[in-house]
C-alpha cells in the first residue's frame, strides 16, 4: 500500500493563499479555483479542500462557532500558521512568490490609491523591491479582509466589491507589525470606512457599532439613514480572521471622537 506523500512547503503556501483569499463557504472540492490550483500543485481537489479545512481548524474565528469536522491540522500546518502570525509582510510575499511559481508568470497587482509609486523606470532595484512588497501586502490584506466578510460591508451589508474597503482598525502608521494582519481589518463601505478612519464611529467589545456624539448632534437626513441608524447594531461577524479586541480598544482610545 502506497504511503501518502507529505505536503511540500510550496504546496502549503498555495493552500494558505486560497485560505486567505476565499470565503469559508467556498472552500470545497467543486470550487473552480480549488480544482485549478489542485492541478497546479499536483494534488486532487479533494485533498486541497481537506487541507483548507485543516487550516480552518487553526482559526479561532471558525473553531469558536462549534463547527464539527474541523480537525486534522498537521505539524506543518501549525508551523505555517505560526509563521503567518509572526510576520504578515514576509508571509504575504512568500505566498505571492509561490503562486507565481506554480502559475509560471508574475501576477499583476493593483496599485493602492494611497501608495505613491512614481515612475517605475526611475526606481533603483531596492526601491522597486520595496514597491513590490507594498503592493503585494496591500493586495493580500484587502483580499483576506474582504473574503472574511464574504465581500459585504460588516455594518451596512453592502455587497458591491468596488465600493468596499479593507479598513485598518489600528491605523497603518501606528502598528507596522500588524499592518497586514487581517484581524486588524474590517470590511466597510467607502462611507463607513471614512467615518471609522475619522473616529466618527467605533466598534465596542461586544462588536456593536458606536456613533460619536459629534455626529449624533447633527440634524441631517442622509446622515441619519446612512450611519446613525446603525448605532448599537451588532457587526456582521466574519467567518475567519475575527477582529482582535485589543485593536478595537486601541481605536476607541486613540481615534474615536468622544465629544
Amino acid at each position: 500500500m502506497a504511503t501518502r506523500a507529505g505536503w511540500l512547503r510550496e504546496q502549503l503556501l498555495v493552500a494558505f493563499h486560497l485560505y486567505c483569499r476565499m470565503p469559508f463557504g467556498k472552500m470545497h472540492r467543486a470550487n473552480p479555483d480549488v480544482i485549478r490550483y489542485a492541478g497546479l500543485i499536483g494534488r486532487t481537489p479533494s485533498a486541497l479542500a481537506m487541507k483548507l479545512t485543516n487550516i480552518a481548524s487553526l482559526d479561532p474565528a471558525i473553531t469558536s462557532t462549534g463547527r464539527k469536522g474541523l480537525e486534522g491540522a498537521s505539524s506543518a500546518d501549525r508551523a505555517m500558521w505560526e509563521e503567518m502570525q509572526t510576520d504578515w509582510e514576509q508571509f504575504a510575499l512568500a505566498v505571492q512568490q509561490a503562486v507565481e511559481r506554480v502559475e509560471g508568470q508574475a501576477i499583476e497587482l493593483p496599485i493602492a490609491e494611497d501608495v505613491h509609486l512614481g515612475a517605475a523606470e526611475n526606481y533603483e532595484g531596492t526601491e522597486r523591491f520595496a514597491t513590490t512588497k507594498t503592493r503585494v501586502g496591500q493586495a493580500f490584506f484587502r483580499d483576506a479582509v474582504l473574503s472574511a466578510y464574504d465581500y459585504c460591508c460588516c455594518i451596512s451589508g453592502l455587497g458591491v466589491p468596488q465600493l468596499l474597503v479593507a479598513s485598518h482598525i489600528v491605523p497603518w502608521r501606528s502598528d507596522a507589525k500588524n499592518r497586514l494582519n487581517p484581524r486588524n481589518g474590517l470590511c466597510l463601505s467607502m462611507l463607513h470606512d471614512k467615518a471609522f478612519d475619522l473616529g466618527l464611529i467605533c466598534i465596542a467589545d461586544n462588536f456593536t457599532v458606536q456613533i460619536s456624539p459629534k455626529l449624533m448632534r447633527l440634524d441631517d437626513e442622509f446622515l441619519t439613514s446612512s450611519i446613525i441608524r446603525y448605532s448599537g447594531q451588532r457587526l456582521r461577524t466574519p467567518e475567519k480572521f475575527i477582529p482582535d479586541r485589543e485593536f478595537l480598544a486601541f481605536h476607541r482610545d486613540n481615534v474615536f471622537v468622544r465629544t
